[in-house]
């Protein structure tokens, strides 16, 4: 699907507020149900939706997405009789950039999960820099290991104020 495609079907989705199925590229049928809440010419921000319940946020650039999909289903019903949509609401998060992104996050203090190339990494922003960030994370045990550096262009989503993440970080130290 072309980025003008994707763009206007995202775009389609923030208001009024409809869940969408997005497909990241290179992973086959594996897709994600998001409420589209900002989109920029580079990212999406996402709410995301997971059995009738929002789990958190996702971000991710609109170079790694390779379609969307808009979802014309009984979920939609199930999601407006639920409540679900009026929970949206929209972090103030800057989706102009990496490191403003990352900048964000910082500044609210967030645990992430980021997903990249080289694998998932689930912790602290320590730094951030003109081409990186610098994230100390955390394995299933809830052992730190050293910061490791990871390029902007291997990232391929970022999530934040999830369950897994919000839970999991109130029984490992804080550093």
């Amino acid at each position: 699907m072309k980025k003008a495609k994707i763009l206007r079907r995202l775009s389609e989705c923030v208001m009024p507020h409809r869940i969408s199925r997005v497909f990241m590229e290179n992973e086959g049928d594996w897709n994600i149900h998001l409420f589209p809440l900002k989109v920029s010419e580079d990212f999406l921000l996402g709410a995301i939706e997971d059995d009738f319940q929002l789990d958190g946020f996702r971000i991710c650039p609109v170079s790694r997405i390779g379609k969307v999909k808009k979802c014309r289903d009984k979920c939609m019903d199930i999601e407006a009789g639920e409540g679900i949509v009026d929970q949206l609401y929209t972090p103030n998060v800057s989706i102009s950039g990496w490191r403003q992104i990352f900048r964000s996050l910082k500044n609210m203090n967030r645990y992430v999960i980021l997903d990249t190339r080289c694998g998932t990494y689930i912790g602290a922003i320590t730094r951030i820099g003109k081409k990186s960030v610098t994230v100390k994370y955390f394995d299933a045990d809830g052992v730190w290991f050293d910061p490791v550096k990871i390029r902007f262009k291997d990232i391929d989503a970022v999530d934040f104020g999830t369950r897994y993440v919000d839970v999991f970080t109130k029984y490992v130290t804080r550093i």
